[in-house]
């Protein structure tokens, strides 16, 4: 079974579809199936056009997007669940418990990649690898001000702030890339 990244933002039309395209382009030579929803999504829904605009110029197709409602068995399916923000987290755990130690805010776990210790050697499983290596560098960081974890919802911005987040999200994500490299 593939392992798989699954992003949760609100409407799923923003945020979550910026993030996993943008991984689906970072992870590309790694069999890693990326997908994102959403905590209050409407199922069937085409992505932001400013979204969109992003990406687009990343060298993505928005027009085969559809956004998705979350549901407790994407969490139980997904190897890591990665969240806009903290409310969204809890939203996660609440649905699917079981998923609590694999489940952070995307700008969370990529402050934990950026700290964690590469793995030694190659594995079998390298997002395991790399999220066991995130996980163990918590202990190492001082806490985080609570806004710092939260990726700011562009909604209502301009094109440049969507492109901003989308920045933002790939900062978070390039960590993760790299200890997935170094794993396997």
């Amino acid at each position: 079974m593939a392992d798989r990244v699954l992003f949760v933002c609100h409407a799923n039309l923003c945020r979550s579809p910026m993030a996993e395209h943008l991984a689906r382009r970072l992870l590309a030579d790694r069999s890693v199936l990326v997908s994102s929803a959403g905590t209050d999504a409407m199922d069937g829904m085409a992505m932001h056009p400013y979204a969109a605009e992003v990406v687009t110029g990343e060298g993505g197709d928005p027009t085969t997007f559809s956004s998705r409602t979350l549901r407790a068995e994407q969490l139980t399916d997904a190897t890591l669940v990665l969240t806009a923000t903290r409310r969204q987290r809890s939203v996660c755990t609440s649905l699917a418990p079981g998923a609590l130690h694999r489940t952070f805010t995307l700008r969370q776990f990529g402050r934990l990649a950026a700290a964690a210790e590469p793995p030694v050697g190659s594995t079998d499983d390298p997002l395991g690898a790399a999220i066991a290596a995130a996980a163990s560098a918590r202990g190492r960081l001082q806490p985080a001000a609570p806004d710092a974890d939260d990726l700011r919802d562009p909604i209502g911005g301009t094109v440049a702030d969507f492109r901003r987040c989308a920045e933002e999200i790939e900062r978070s994500l390039r960590p993760l890339a790299a200890l997935i490299g170094a794993a396997g």
